[in-house]
């Protein structure tokens, strides 16, 4: 049976020439070709690929978050990350949101349909370079923000970027004394006095941007 195969990208030449050279394989089927990570997840459930090739940076979704929608969604689908980013951060991120694969755009052809087949069986795949950034990730001193909850590290972001406490609030959609009680659990967990040293340790740590 053919792996089926999604290409994700904002780029028309590039899904174009994916498209035209996984065409040449008869186990690969194209099933279908999106522009962002938003239009990739609804034509997840049409098409059901066994593989998803995805770019990062893309307008309305990027494929961060696609991926980690798509895994939810259909877990049976694999995601292989295809991009020209060697962002140590991003190779992170994307491997936490499940991709099989993180691949960079320069791969030979014979690499590029080596990881297909193997993302298909669930295999890992990782670019060297993608290694050698999960390595030193792993090999870095854990973040203080680690221990933060998701709304938290939104609440951080915010104070980073020096919002108030009334303009978090609107901007969450909180009540007022609901960000006071974030900012004070905030600053108890980082073990900080105040919000100004919370904003440079977000800051630090890349929060603040």
């Amino acid at each position: 049976m053919a792996i089926r195969v999604l290409i994700v990208d904002d780029h028309a030449i590039v899904r174009e020439g994916l498209r035209t050279l996984l065409s040449e394989e008869d186990e690969l089927n194209v099933v279908g070709e999106a522009i962002n990570g938003a239009e990739a997840i609804g034509m997840i459930a049409i098409h059901r690929p066994d593989v998803v090739l995805m770019d990062l940076m893309m307008p309305i979704m990027d494929g961060v978050e696609a991926t980690r929608r798509i895994r939810q969604q259909t877990p049976t689908s694999h995601v292989i990350v295809l991009t020209s980013f060697r962002d140590d951060q991003l190779v992170q991120d994307a491997i936490r949101a499940g991709a099989t694969g993180y691949l960079l755009k320069d791969v030979l052809k014979a690499d590029l349909l080596s990881a297909i087949r193997r993302a298909a069986r669930g295999e890992p795949v990782l670019h060297p370079e993608a290694q050698a950034a999960l390595m030193r990730q792993a090999s870095a001193p854990p973040s203080p923000l680690q221990g933060l909850t998701e709304r938290e590290v939104d609440v951080l972001r915010l104070i980073a970027q020096g919002h108030s406490n009334r303009e978090i609030a609107d901007t969450l959609y909180l009540t007022e004394g609901t960000v006071k009680g974030y900012v004070s659990t905030i600053l108890s967990k980082l073990n900080v006095q105040d919000r100004t040293q919370a904003a440079l340790l977000a800051v630090k740590h890349g929060l603040g941007k």
